[in-house]
């Protein structure tokens, strides 16, 4: 294992720890929907000791026949944009949110690697999304350029920090 990969896992660790630090300090809840990352990130926020005030569930939705029937994604928006879109992240992240009934939901949906990129959608490109109170939305892209198993530790400290911002966020304007 490399000193990098091993400094990234430490990183989403406490990461994941502030996440449900943070949540609980705000009496907010959680969810989340993925798909590249497999159900890292919903792993990452349940070995906090009392992640479960917070932390509702997790939707690995791979294919996109889940991503239909679990988190209500329109099959017709997975047939013009792709699973793998800015669109489809925030349909799985809204989906998350209703099925859990949570304040905040995030989600992931890309190509891990190392095959199955193309030239409009390279292996690496991850598309995420928070999704909360109408206020609260927020998508992001990133192409990172990694093996299989850091591209899903890359994405799933994007969706902690987007759960861990939008925390801070709801703090500062209840403030």
């Amino acid at each position: 294992m490399t000193a990098h990969r091993t400094h990234l896992e430490e990183e989403i660790r406490v990461l994941a720890a502030e996440v449900i630090q943070a949540l609980g300090a705000a009496g907010l809840t959680c969810a989340t929907a993925e798909s590249c990352t497999g159900g890292l990130v919903g792993h990452l926020l349940t070995e906090v000791p009392g992640s479960s005030a917070s932390f509702m569930g997790s939707a690995v939705t791979y294919s996109n026949d889940a991503k239909q029937r679990i988190l209500q994604v329109d099959p017709g928006l997975l047939e013009t944009m792709g699973a793998v879109s800015a669109e489809v992240a925030a349909a799985m992240a809204h989906g998350a949110r209703t099925l859990y009934q949570t304040d905040l939901a995030v989600s992931t949906t890309g190509v891990a690697g190392p095959a199955g990129g193309t030239v409009e959608k390279p292996v690496g490109l991850v598309y995420l999304h928070l999704a909360g109170e109408a206020t609260v939305n927020q998508g992001v892209r990133r192409i990172w350029d990694a093996d299989r198993t850091v591209n899903k530790l890359l994405s799933a400290r994007v969706a902690l920090r987007l759960l861990l911002d939008a925390v801070a966020l709801r703090a500062e304007a209840d403030a």
